[in-house]
Parts: structure tokens; C-alpha cells; sequence
């Protein structure tokens, strides 16, 4: 008889040392805040399992239901963890590709969006436009700062798509502005779309996503905002 108070006993204090040691377990993973689910990992999970059903009271076992969503709350948190690692991994390689696309336009000549002409150190500047169809006819006019005529270059006959021009009568640091008209072989419109174009000098990496340095801008460039890439500068 004594015997068994004893085995009961100690079965009893087991028992009881058990639920101490995941009740303290459990108060300093709550007291980690957000840090919880990456404290506590699967294997750590495993172990108290493993000394709850060690230490259970024979006359009053796990409840199998509750182990089963235990069960289930590791595993999601265990996929989410592995998903944001995914995700830290795609955005990582992203900014590495984003890097190398950018660096890959030092040197070259790009357009983006506008009508802004800058002069190097020998006073020519490049321009670019996209005509909407074929033209008999087309005038860029350049002009400066104050508005007034700087320049006028007659081009001629040109395909539908993206042209070039080059003017050579401009004053470096200075900014010129261009218009450009053509018309078709019936003297219709024939719409055209301007485009800025700047030499790529560097690379900045002072913001969330590369951007490029240009000559004659202080401003640096999105690269998102290039419209197309000219070639090598001259």
C-alpha cells in the first residue's frame, strides 16, 4: 500500500514538474512579443510534446484533439516563416537584377519623356522623336531658354517610328527646349512624340531602387522612366 502512494506520488510531482517546466517555457516565448514565432521552433515544439507525454498522468492522458491543432499551429507557422524567407530571397534577387540593368547604361544615351536638349562641352545635343506614320515633311525648331528660335533643322522625308537628330549650334550648360511638325505627302499632321535624351555617367544607390546620374541634369533618372536606349555616347 505504501508502495503505491509513493509510485502515485511521484508520478504526481513528475507530472507536476512537467506542466512547471511548459508553463515557464510558454510565459518567456509570450513575453517575446513578435519575436515568438521564430523563437520557438519545430524542433523546440517536439520536445515539450515529448516531455508532456513522458509526464502525463496515466488516469488522465493528452487530449488528442488538442494535440492536433498543436500540431497544425506549427506547421502554419513553420510555412509562413519558409514563405517569407521565399519572398526575402525574390526581393533580393530583383534588387541584384535591377542593379546590373542600371549599370549595364553608364556610357550609354537614353530618352525619356520630354523635349529638354543638353549641350555637351562642344555645343551638340541629341534629340528623339517617334512619328506616328510616314511623313514628307518634317521641321524640328529649337528653341531657347526665353522662347525664341535658337536653330532650325529640316529632316526631310522620314519613316513611321522612333528618329534621331543632332544639332550642333548650342551653348553647353545652356538649356534649349524643340518642337517638332510633319505632315504626309497630302499635307496632313502626322503626330510626333518628343523624347529628352541624356548620357548615363553613374549609377546612385542612395534610394530604395537604383537610379541614374546624367550629364547635364541634376536629377537623377528612375530607370523605369527610360523609353528606349540610343547607343554609346559619341
Amino acid at each position: 500500500m505504501t508502495n503505491l502512494i509513493t509510485s502515485s506520488t511521484s508520478a504526481g510531482a513528475a507530472a507536476n514538474a512537467a506542466s512547471v517546466a511548459a508553463s515557464t517555457t510558454a510565459a518567456t516565448s509570450s513575453g517575446s512579443g513578435s519575436s515568438t514565432a521564430t523563437s520557438l521552433t519545430q524542433a523546440d515544439f517536439l520536445q515539450l510534446l515529448t516531455a508532456q507525454l513522458k509526464y502525463q498522468s496515466p488516469t488522465s492522458p493528452a487530449n488528442p484533439t488538442q494535440m492536433a491543432s498543436e500540431f497544425a499551429a506549427i506547421s502554419t507557422v513553420e510555412g509562413i516563416n519558409g514563405l517569407n524567407t521565399k519572398l526575402t530571397n525574390l526581393s533580393m534577387s530583383t534588387g541584384a537584377a535591377q542593379m546590373a540593368q542600371a549599370a549595364a547604361l553608364v556610357g550609354k544615351q537614353v530618352a525619356v519623356s520630354g523635349n529638354t536638349l543638353t549641350p555637351g562641352g562642344n555645343g551638340t545635343s541629341e534629340g528623339a522623336f517617334t512619328l506616328a506614320s510616314a511623313s514628307a515633311k518634317t521641321t524640328v525648331t529649337i528653341l531657347n531658354a526665353n522662347g525664341g528660335i535658337a536653330g532650325t533643322l529640316q529632316l526631310g522625308a522620314l519613316g513611321a517610328g522612333q528618329q534621331n537628330f543632332s544639332w550642333g549650334g548650342g551653348t553647353a550648360g545652356n538649356s534649349y527646349s524643340y518642337d517638332v511638325t510633319a505632315a504626309d505627302s497630302s499635307g496632313a499632321t502626322v503626330s510626333a512624340t518628343p523624347y529628352s535624351v541624356y548620357t548615363v555617367v553613374g549609377v546612385n544607390l542612395s534610394g530604395a531602387s537604383p537610379t541614374l546620374n546624367v550629364a547635364g541634369s541634376a536629377t537623377a533618372l528612375p530607370v523605369s522612366s527610360i523609353q528606349t536606349v540610343l547607343g554609346a555616347s559619341s
